[in-house]
């Protein structure tokens, strides 16, 4: 039964940092790719970030690009994405999730993910 538990969100001033965690638990995932997603209220599920667990290639949304980054520490099975000069329009709760590793650049679909989270919630005020 494979697991992913996120962590790591709360309320920060524009400009701020925050670092969310994935605990991923069930498998091993060396053939997969995890993503984060986000989902702001009325609006659509996002990609944000994806990495591939065996190489660490990644692959950002232009809207984050330069200043979140995703990273994986296999030893702990976790996933992390720093999140830096946090700006209002990032608000939203955030999601990983896993799914078979395939090119990475077409990991930005969420039907190529299999499991997720239930989500964490980030609000950044002005």
């Amino acid at each position: 039964q494979v697991q992913l538990v996120e962590s790591g969100g709360g309320l920060v001033q524009a400009g701020g940092s925050l670092r969310l965690s994935c605990a991923a638990s069930g498998r091993t995932f060396s053939t997969y790719a995890m993503g984060w997603f986000r989902q702001a209220p009325g609006k659509e599920r996002e990609f944000v970030a994806a990495i591939k667990w065996s190489s660490s290639s990644t692959y950002y949304a232009d809207s984050v690009k330069g200043r979140f980054t995703i990273s994986r520490d296999s030893s702990k099975n976790t996933l992390y994405l720093q999140m830096d000069s946090l700006k209002p329009e990032d608000t939203a709760d955030y999601y990983c999730a896993a799914g078979r590793a395939y090119l990475i650049a077409t990991m930005t679909s969420r039907d190529k993910y299999n499991y997720w989270g239930q989500g964490t919630q980030v609000t950044v005020s002005s």
